[in-house]
């Protein structure tokens, strides 16, 4: 299995609610998406910073979903540039199963 983060530093003036609406919006787009177990929209709003984590099935479903274009219009979407970094996960504890 393949994490990703996708991690935006937000401009003094976001909206928190926003970046909420952003989340709703978009989370239909990833439900029984091929090849994703899961994805986590997270906020920070004292520290001004929104992460996103994505858990892979595998390697290459994660950079084929992750092309330049993406990060540029994910990029639009939240008004700051993401940082993506892909890991390993050694081990996933899932209780909700």
């Amino acid at each position: 299995m393949i994490g990703v983060f996708v991690s935006f530093t937000l401009s003094e003036s976001f909206d928190a609610a926003a970046i909420r609406a952003i989340a709703k919006q978009a989370r239909v787009k990833f439900e029984a998406m091929p090849g994703l177990r899961s994805k986590a929209f997270t906020l920070n709003e004292q520290e001004r910073k929104a992460v996103n984590f994505y858990v892979w099935n595998n390697d290459a479903a994660a950079r084929a979903f992750f092309t330049p274009e993406l990060a540029q219009r994910i990029g639009q979407l939240y008004g700051a540039t993401p940082a993506i970094s892909f890991v390993e996960i050694a081990e996933l504890v899932d209780n909700a199963r």
